[in-house]
């Protein structure tokens, strides 16, 4: 009697592994499909002259992710999403209108499974909106120049200003420094 029920695990054992695996290829599609194009980012472009799109002009520039979080106030899941455990030295900058927002040099290990700063490049490219969502009151993080939603500001960040902005990856773009 064993031996038979052995002899039925080993399918369906298999087709469990062949499913896991579809899944997995499944995912890596759709990473491969949600990033978006390599796009010149400069430090200079720093203006903060309102950048207005009707939500038509997003959907076209943005990637679904991006759209989701930046215009329709979504977040990612945690520890799945590109700029959690970035080790790389270089620059953060907004998704949607190529503001530049953070430099790795403030980012640190939060434990939250989202990217988190102590600091921003200049206080004046983000803007800070109460958020009363999900029963909770709360920092929104915002670009100062598009508006579009980056994450939430916390105060239990590390020295030396005490706080944690905690992003969305998807909200952002990453360029590696030289």
């Amino acid at each position: 009697m064993k031996r038979y029920l052995y002899l039925l695990a080993i399918p369906i054992v298999s087709l469990v592994f062949m499913a896991c695996m579809q899944a997995k290829k499944g995912d890596k599609e759709m990473q491969d499909i949600e990033k978006p194009p390599q796009e010149k980012l400069s430090l200079t472009d720093t203006s903060l002259v309102k950048v207005t799109k009707s939500d038509a002009e997003w959907k076209k520039l943005l990637t679904a992710d991006a759209y989701h979080i930046l215009r329709e106030k979504g977040t990612e899941y945690p520890f799945r999403n590109a700029f959690y455990d970035n080790h790389k030295k270089g620059n953060y900058f907004c998704a949607a209108c190529k503001l530049p927002l953070f430099s790795s040099k403030t980012k640190f290990e939060s434990g939250t499974g989202w990217p988190s700063f102590y600091d921003v490049l200049d206080k004046s490219r983000v803007h800070e909106v109460v958020d009363k969502s999900l029963g909770m009151v709360r920092g929104e993080i915002v670009c100062a120049r598009c508006e579009g939603h980056l994450g939430h500001l916390f105060d239990d960040g590390p020295s030396p200003t005490g706080l944690r902005y905690c992003m969305n990856s998807g909200a952002m773009l990453f360029q590696e420094s030289k």
